[in-house]
């Protein structure tokens, strides 16, 4: 079984320094559906996994949340492709759960759910945060320069073996040539 596990904010849609909060904030990144699309033909299962503290910090409640989400489903089937599961964390970084990544709660259940370990599974992100995690269960780190990527390249402290690409489309070239 093929997976990829893909952050959400950065990767998959434009971020917001203020928190996306409705579902008309929500924007795709360009490329990033038709990407997903490509995964999804190719025979990944493609997984997001995000830290969503907006919800711990009252700044969105779940049907909010789920309207967002809803919206980020309907444009990845539009272009033809499948989203297999969300995976998220509502907590704040003060509430020191095991789920908020950089700890690897998301992923234990990833892994759980699908019988599986995420050794060499690719594991896309923006943020440190989602590169640790990844390398704590031996996922491959992969770095989007989209989002807050910029500043998390140029902060440098990457995990051993972070790959790094312009945005999603890009690591879904590479990916997709290995085929």
């Amino acid at each position: 079984m093929k997976l990829i596990i893909l952050d959400s904010n950065g990767v998959i849609n434009e971020t917001s320094h203020t928190f996306i909060k409705t579902s008309e904030e929500w924007k795709p990144i360009p490329g990033s559906m038709e990407a997903i699309s490509r995964l999804s033909h190719a025979g990944y299962r493609v997984i997001v996994a995000t830290n969503q503290s907006g919800i711990g910090r009252g700044l969105l409640d779940m049907a909010t949340f789920n309207a967002i989400n809803d919206k980020m489903f309907k444009a990845v089937h539009q272009v033809g492709g499948h989203l297999d599961a969300l995976f998220f964390c509502p907590h704040t970084q003060q509430d020191k759960c095991h789920c908020r990544k950089p700890e690897t709660g998301m992923f234990q259940e990833i892994m759980q759910r699908y019988s599986t370990d995420l050794k060499g599974v690719p594991a896309v992100g923006d943020a440190l945060r989602d590169l640790q995690a990844a390398v704590a269960v031996g996922a491959i780190p992969i770095l989007v320069l989209t989002g807050k990527g910029e500043m998390t390249h140029a902060n440098g402290d990457l995990p051993e073996g972070t790959q790094i690409f312009a945005d999603l489309a890009s690591v879904v070239d590479t990916l997709v040539k290995r085929i």
